[in-house]
C-alpha cells in the first residue's frame, strides 16, 4: 500500500456511527486509551489511533445511524497488552461490561464492553501462542 497521511496505514478499519461525534471521541480516549490522530469539521468524523490499528468515528447522517440498545450487528476487537489494567479503565469511564475478563483455551484473556452509544468492543491479551488444532480450530492459510 501506498502511504497518504489522510488514512490510517491499517489495512482494515472499521468505521462506527454515533450520534455525537465529539463525545464519542472524549469518552472513546478517556474510557479506551485511543488516540485521536485526524479530526474532520467540527463534529463530521475523526480518525482514532488503536495501537497498531485505527477506527473511524463519523456522524449521523443520510442513511447512517448508531446501533440501537439491545442490537448488535457489529463488534470490534482490540489487541492490548493487559486486559486486566484495560478492563479497570473502561468501568471507571462507566463502560457497560458486557463479559468479564475471561480466559480462553485459544489463548486469549478477553472482556467485552459496550460505549456510551452501544457498539460493543473486546478486548484480547494474548496469554500463549496455542496452535488452532487443539482447541477445535482449522488453520486454512498460514500467514
Amino acid at each position: 500500500m501506498r502511504p497518504n497521511r489522510s488514512i490510517p496505514d491499517a489495512a482494515v478499519v472499521p468505521v462506527l456511527i454515533y450520534p455525537d461525534v465529539r463525545a464519542a471521541v472524549d469518552w472513546l480516549t478517556a474510557a479506551f486509551g485511543f488516540a485521536e490522530r485526524v479530526r474532520i469539521g467540527a463534529d463530521h468524523r475523526s480518525q482514532l489511533r488503536a495501537g497498531e490499528g485505527a477506527v473511524i468515528i463519523g456522524d449521523v447522517r443520510d442513511t447512517r445511524r448508531a446501533p440501537r440498545w439491545g442490537e448488535v450487528t457489529a463488534s470490534v476487537m482490540v489487541r492490548v497488552d493487559d486486559v486486566h489494567a484495560h478492563f479497570a479503565r473502561a468501568a471507571s469511564q462507566g463502560a457497560r461490561i458486557v463479559m468479564e475478563p475471561t480466559d480462553f483455551p485459544y489463548g486469549e484473556r478477553q472482556y467485552t464492553a459496550e460505549d456510551l452509544a452501544g457498539h460493543q468492543w473486546t478486548f484480547s491479551e494474548t496469554l500463549e501462542d496455542v496452535a488452532p488444532e487443539s482447541w477445535g480450530g482449522t488453520l486454512v492459510s498460514p500467514d
